[in-house]
């Protein structure tokens, strides 16, 4: 009996929900500010993409895997022959393409920025899930690295054009909330 299509997407997002908590925690991968499992944040980000409107199981499957090259020793040939082409696109998209050799951060952010620029919708809508996920935990854990972080994720936002509006609108609000609040605090 062959499987519905219903069914084989939700096979793809299942195996690649476990792929990449198999990763992550393989190297035993936490998060930064709050020493959670890495699961945290990825599931975070496939649940805000599951709310996009048009959203395909190859998004959710790339929305899980978002970070597993970046971040493990998983290459993306290997995202590609397990994932397919589609979903090998889109982590390729949303992975950072600069290394420490390429110079200090700013360039490194100019390098990476460039690249989700050309990025497919579904790729930077992802990315803004992403952004988001990350927003709301750096300001809390590191005020100081906060206010540099903001200001690469703005002009991140920027390039974000073909990103679902409802996920921009909320990655601004966060931006904007957080630079009113330090102009609030600033002395007169």
């Amino acid at each position: 009996m062959k499987e519905s299509s219903k069914d084989q997407d939700f096979a793809l997002i299942d195996r690649a929900r476990a792929f990449a908590l198999g990763a992550h925690a393989a190297i035993n991968q936490r998060r930064k500010y709050t020493g959670e499992p890495y699961a945290t944040h990825l599931a975070e980000v496939a649940e805000l993409v599951t709310g996009v409107q048009g959203v395909s199981a190859e998004m959710l499957a790339a929305a899980w895997l978002h970070d597993t090259v970046e971040d493990t020793a998983v290459s993306l040939a290997l995202i590609e022959a397990e994932f397919g082409a589609c979903v090998g696109r889109l982590v390729g998209e949303l992975t950072a393409i600069s290394t420490p050799d390429d110079g200090d951060r700013a360039t490194r952010k100019t390098l990476d920025r460039t690249h989700t620029a050309h990025a497919s919708a579904a790729a930077q809508t992802i990315k803004a899930a992403d952004l988001i996920s990350n927003l709301r935990t750096v300001e809390a854990r590191d005020p100081l690295f906060a206010a540099i972080y903001m200001r690469e994720k703005r002009l991140l936002l920027d390039v974000l054009t073909r990103a679902d509006e409802c996920l921009r609108t909320d990655v601004r609000a966060i931006i904007d909330d957080y630079f009113t609040r330090q102009e609030a605090d600033e002395p007169t």
